[in-house]
């Protein structure tokens, strides 16, 4: 059995790590004497309502699946620290960021996005990046993707673009109509999509990716200066991705690679890290800048706004249970720390509220009492009272009401956010269309070699030729806007992949 690697062998090595065996107990904590056999009256007769042990187990059982994720249903976490190499003080005060060496300890879940839980995780499809950071002022989460920018750049429309990702309300089948529909007829999708179609859009594994902040955050400083930042991590184990038929052999013959890679690593001691970097614009710059600096769907050119390192990432600590500590962990863009606040992108406002709103619904109102979740090095110290699962003292005789006198938790002012103009008539803003290509012009001229065009083209012809007529033409018209050989590749691949279709089926 030496073959055997280490996500498979766990059973067999959690066996070896202890000395006895405990005595089996109800969740109460009483002995059981038989697990084997339910409380019947006489050996054929009927199951008794008394029959504890069973009942215990049972209700247990039918209240033991949680409501799946909507999008990242299926990911894998692992614990670990970060570690600040650089001074950005001048930037942020943060105190994770506060000295050089300084350690904080963290967890990150990697995911795929538009699948189920039990999906595969070579799939095509972005890879969520998440980030938990257990610093002494709270816990400072940081929620983004393996990809620098997304397919829209209005929250408004992020339900009915997870729709087209997920099944057809009648088929229950994925439906490449109803995301042909939607991409081409929103073009700012065309940058995402063409990343996901790119070699990136099936990494090897989760430690093999970079990730992204991907919104623009806003910085503050000791002496209440201000930029605007976005955070990246670049691998240190570098990028590698599988082209379109690895990745489906890998979804017929191990879909659950990713999560098997990222625990056999770690428990071989190979241990994933990453390196955090920043980029940083002025808010004259942000004022001056050609377009929104606020729009999700495009990047920061690294020539005016370079890379500045901060620390590394480490991940050294599989989880000792995935329910508890994968399942239940939940993220949101809303758990920031004095020294790092929300910027005006319109998605980053969007997250900020949908998603400690989504873990009430999947987890309950004290989601954060979690362990994982708990922000562990600081007291939590507010006027939140009661609710389903609330698991630590619930804040004793503390007064539940603001203001009191009576030695209830007081405000501070030295906490209070940065203060910042705001002004324009309200009105529900459409954006340029004109404005949605040339970065994907970019991508495709100089970030990408010949080789790789190719393959983008190929992996969009492969997927596109389901499609109707009508959208295959409406996305040939839209990539023709990025370049015009990209329209002529895509024809070119389009016709040989819808003849290919439409030929008769062999004899089986």
């Amino acid at each position: 059995m030496a073959a055997r690697d280490k996500a498979t062998n766990q059973l067999e090595d959690f066996r070896s790590s202890v000395a006895g065996q405990d005595v089996l107990t109800t969740s109460t904590g009483a002995p059981i004497g038989d697990k084997l056999n339910s409380l019947t009256i006489g050996e054929r007769g009927p199951i008794l309502i008394q029959d504890s042990v069973y009942i215990d187990e049972i209700s247990h059982f039918d209240r033991e699946r949680i409501p799946e994720r909507v999008v990242h249903a299926k990911g894998a976490g692992a614990f670990g620290y970060f570690e600040v190499t650089d001074d950005i003080s001048k930037y942020c005060k943060a105190k994770i960021f506060g000295e050089i060496g300084k350690r904080t300890p963290m967890v990150a879940r990697f995911s795929t996005v538009g699948g189920e839980s039990g999906s595969a995780d070579t799939a095509r499809d972005p890879r969520g990046f998440a980030l938990k950071f257990y610093t002494e002022e709270g816990n400072w989460d940081l929620v983004g993707n393996n990809t620098p920018i997304f397919f829209i750049r209005d929250p408004i429309l992020f339900p009915s673009f997870i729709h087209t990702q997920k099944r057809n309300p009648t088929t229950h089948l994925k439906d490449p109509d109803a995301f042909w529909d939607f991409i081409t007829l929103r073009p700012e999708a065309t940058h995402q999509v063409c990343f996901l179609f790119s070699d990136r859009g099936t990494p090897v594994g989760f430690r093999s990716m970079n990730g992204y902040g991907s919104h623009a955050f806003k910085l503050v400083n000791d002496n209440g200066e201000l930029v605007y930042c976005k955070f990246h991590l670049k691998t240190n184990q570098g990028i590698k991705n599988f082209n379109r038929q690895q990745a489906d052999d890998l979804t017929r013959d191990d879909p659950d690679f990713s999560i098997r890679d990222l625990y056999n690593s770690i428990t071989e001691g190979n241990c994933p890290s990453w390196t955090m970097h920043i980029q940083v614009m002025s808010f004259d710059q942000a004022e001056k800048f050609p377009f929104n600096p606020f729009d999700l769907t495009k990047v920061w050119p690294h020539g005016e706004f370079p890379l500045h390192k901060v620390g590394k990432m480490v991940l050294n600590k599989n989880p000792t249970n995935y329910f508890a500590e994968v399942e239940q962990l939940a993220f949101s863009p809303a758990s920031l720390v004095p020294g790092i606040e929300a910027s005006p992108d319109k998605m980053l406002q969007g997250r900020l509220y949908s998603y400690d709103d989504t873990h009430r619904h999947r987890l309950g109102a004290n989601f954060m009492q979690i362990p994982v979740n708990c922000p562990y090095r600081t007291k939590v110290a507010n006027y939140q009272r009661d609710g389903p699962m609330t698991m630590d003292s619930n804040q004793g005789g503390a007064p539940n009401y603001f203001p009191n006198s009576f030695s209830g938790p007081k405000q501070d002012k030295e906490f209070l956010e940065s203060k910042f103009k705001v002004s324009g008539d309200v009105d529900r803003y459409s954006w340029n269309e004109a404005d949605c290509y040339p970065q994907v012009t970019q991508f495709w001229t100089k970030t990408l070699n010949q080789a790789e065009r190719e393959r983008l083209v190929d992996n969009i012809a492969s997927h596109l030729c389901n499609a109707q007529d009508f959208l295959q033409e409406r996305a040939v018209k839209q990539f023709a806007k990025v370049h015009e050989d990209f329209k002529k590749m895509l024809q070119s691949k389009l016709v040989q992949y819808n003849q290919k279709r439409k030929a008769p089926l062999s004899h089986l």
